[in-house]
């Protein structure tokens, strides 16, 4: 068994593959001030409700955006399953070539999505990760990672306004039944959600041209289904893309797969 960790700003996902299918995946909030001794319990507690053991899993791979909790997990790694994880980062095959003018400024979730999306659905495809902030990525037929865009995400927005004004609050995100608001809570409503989705919309819109052909859209993050059920221009949601580029990148590697070209 595989055991895929992605460390982001919000939450840690984990999964469990069983040969290549996903069988298992838990969310965890991400807070560098934990112990190792505190997350790793609380891996081994997730595995054991699934009546699964240390013992049985047999590699990790992982990506992180937090590098004080990237050293936490691999610590956590070798005291609690005694392996050596799989970091996704400088010389790990990935399959997928980067344009970045500095590859090493790209975050290693977004070339791990960048992976799994060019391998579901070949390319060109455009990847919409509503995360902390709302990530948009380009892969060319090529298997190329062109470059993206980073925006503020939906809560990063509202918490932002709750905490830099004296009047207005924390709203509950969801779609308002008008774009005019008729009171605060649903002219924030309208200004966050409907707001980002012309945002989405117009990204999407501007990476197509630059792209050219017709590039799939798809969308990950776990305030995809919000924004998805108010546009057409996503094409795809994949809440496991980022776990199933793990595992994807672990088999390149373990497979001594072609290098990127």
């Amino acid at each position: 068994m595989l055991l895929a960790i992605d460390i982001g700003n919000t939450n840690i996902t984990l999964g469990i593959f069983q040969d290549d299918r996903l069988v298992h995946t838990w969310r965890l909030a991400t807070d560098p001030r934990r112990m190792p001794d505190e997350y790793g319990l609380e891996v081994i507690s997730l595995l054991a409700h699934r009546n699964l053991s240390a013992t049985a899993v047999e590699a990790i791979a992982l990506c992180s955006v937090v590098p004080p909790l990237t050293q936490i997990f691999e610590e956590i790694c070798h005291s609690y399953f005694s392996l050596k994880p799989l970091v996704i980062g400088a010389g790990v095959r990935t399959g997928i070539k980067v344009l970045y003018d500095s590859p090493r400024d790209v975050g290693a979730d977004r070339i791990v999505d960048a992976a799994a999306a060019y391998h579901l659905y070949r390319g060109p495809v455009i990847i919409v990760d509503f995360g902390t902030a709302t990530v948009f990525d380009a892969v060319s037929a090529k298997a190329e990672y062109l470059g993206g865009a980073i925006a503020p995400g939906l809560i990063l927005g509202a918490e932002a306004m709750a905490a830099n004004t004296s009047i207005l609050r924390r709203v509950e995100l969801v779609t308002p039944e008008t774009s005019i608001g008729k009171n605060t809570s649903h002219s924030m409503q309208s200004g966050l959600v409907l707001g980002h989705v012309d945002m989405v919309e117009g990204m999407v819109n501007r990476f197509r041209k630059e792209m050219g052909g017709k590039p799939k859209v798809v969308a990950t993050g776990g305030l995809a289904p919000l924004i998805a059920t108010q546009t057409s221009v996503i094409d795809e949601q994949n809440q496991d893309l980022t776990l199933i580029g793990l595992k994807i990148i672990h088999n390149i590697n373990v497979d001594n797969g072609p290098k990127d070209t």
